[in-house]
């Protein structure tokens, strides 16, 4: 059995961003933005495709600064 794998393209163990697929400065939606920030630029397709999860991650860490600021104004 032969395969046409070919594990020897530095691009395959490399960074996602870094990859020639990757690298065409598409935008890419906040699940993965959050995938590549989790991953380490290793993968952008860890959460899925929904793009729900992202937005969870993106509300998440924006109530965290808000009651952060307002518990640092009022104590």
């Amino acid at each position: 059995m032969t395969t046409d794998f070919d594990y020897k393209v530095p691009e395959l163990f490399g960074p996602v961003v870094f990859r020639p697929s990757f690298n065409k400065f598409e935008p890419i939606n906040e699940t993965q933005a959050w995938s590549l920030f989790f991953t380490a630029s290793r993968e952008d397709k860890i959460l899925g495709f929904n793009g729900e999860t992202g937005r969870f991650f993106t509300y998440s860490l924006v109530a965290l600064i808000v009651a952060s600021t307002l518990a640092d104004l009022i104590f």
